[in-house]
């Protein structure tokens, strides 16, 4: 049975909004220990629904087919020993969901109006108590527009490059620094730039700024906006 929207409204969220690298993923995760309360990866589901649609050789041009893609779509997450396991369509696809194809496919596929409607009720589901820790690029301005705790995070360019290249070398995985950089302004354009829920602060965002800063620093930051726990 669904919840009745009032009480859905009732439940807090912290939605911690930014663009790739910034951070989002393992601050919300660590917050979201410290609070005990529910986290959403945002962009695990769009990541999931292009996953999804290369499995099935869909373009990525053809809105029409993404959209019946996502409905498609089956999306789990299960807890993992770092970080949730995400299976998609029954396939533990945790490892290729973090590669800079899904990402660039996730990027294309949320400028589709369509598809970012198909999982607007997805994502707004995860609202459940006792509270929810949410991450994305549009959760304090679209999908939770009225959570009473928004932060917005920020890094340069060549920091979120380096953290990411950190990141993937530590999997295995061959990248280079000028290339991650040029991605990442590309993916940047895009989020913000695109006509559906660009990439940018709510109005009543805190900003933070996690260049240089350790994990540790942004969790207590962000943690100090919180009222008393």
């Amino acid at each position: 049975m669904t919840e009745p929207q009032t009480e859905r409204s009732a439940i807090p969220v912290l939605t911690i909004d930014g663009p790739s690298g910034s951070g989002k993923g393992t601050i919300c995760r660590h917050v979201a220990r410290r609070l005990g309360w529910h986290y959403l990866d945002s962009g695990a589901l769009y990541r999931a629904v292009g996953i999804a649609a290369s499995w099935n050789d869909i373009d990525l041009s053809d809105a029409s087919a993404l959209v019946r893609c996502t409905f498609d779509t089956t999306i789990d997450f299960q807890e993992g020993d770092d970080e949730p396991r995400v299976i998609v369509n029954g396939m533990d696809a945790t490892d290729e969901l973090r590669t800079e194809t899904a990402g660039a496919a996730a990027s294309a596929i949320a400028a589709i109006p369509e598809v970012r409607a198909a999982l607007k009720d997805a994502q707004r589901a995860y609202r459940r108590p006792p509270g929810l820790v949410a991450d994305g690029r549009d959760m304090g301005t679209v999908i939770f527009p009225d959570a009473a705790h928004k932060v917005f995070l920020t890094a340069s360019a060549e920091e979120r490059a380096e953290r990411r290249h950190k990141q993937l070398s530590e999997k295995g995985v061959s990248v280079t620094l000028p290339g991650l950089l040029r991605e990442i302004l590309a993916r940047d354009a895009r989020d913000a730039n695109r006509a559906v829920a660009p990439l940018r602060p709510a109005d009543d965002a805190v900003s933070i700024d996690t260049t240089g800063l350790s994990i540790e620093a942004v969790v207590e930051r962000v943690l100090a906006l919180m009222p008393a726990r």
